[in-house]
């Protein structure tokens, strides 16, 4: 169990690090972000977007309540990371592009080793025939039976 939270705050740390620290750097508009945004193609305006969304999901990711948001933040990191290899490889930039992927692999050990009050518990997503407001029918569910 220390393990699994030892490896939890080691890979969500550096998480956080990373985007925290390319997040603020984005927003303050620092000379090598912008030439780096450029080099990839992209606008100017793109940097405070993706900035502002970086702090918010590395604000969400260590707050220890906002489960459901969280799982957002773990998607959004995702995808951009993900874009982020994917936009230096097709930038030429080679074996750069492959830098983001440490990034994500921490992420993924981050998701996977995260405590149990930071997960959604699987019977959350259920929506029980008990547990159904009176009246409620599913589309195609047969009406109940009135006595």
């Amino acid at each position: 169990m220390k393990t699994r939270k030892i490896f939890f705050w080691t890979t969500t740390a550096w998480v956080a690090g990373v985007m925290g620290i390319s997040g603020g750097l984005s927003v303050a508009h620092t000379k090598s972000m912008m030439e780096g945004f450029a080099h990839l193609g992209y606008p100017t305006y793109f940097a405070n977007l993706l900035g502002a969304a970086k702090l918010l999901g590395v604000c969400v990711l260590l707050t220890p309540s906002l489960v459901r948001v969280k799982e957002w933040a773990y998607a959004g990191f995702a995808i951009t990371i993900l874009s982020a290899s994917y936009s230096h490889l097709s930038s030429g930039d080679g074996v750069q592009s492959l830098e983001p992927l440490a990034t994500f692999a921490a992420l993924v050990v981050s998701y996977w080793t995260r405590p149990a009050n930071r997960s959604i518990p699987a019977t959350s997503a259920r929506f029980d025939v008990a547990t159904r407001p009176e009246g409620f029918r599913v589309p195609g569910e047969s009406p109940p039976i009135r006595k």
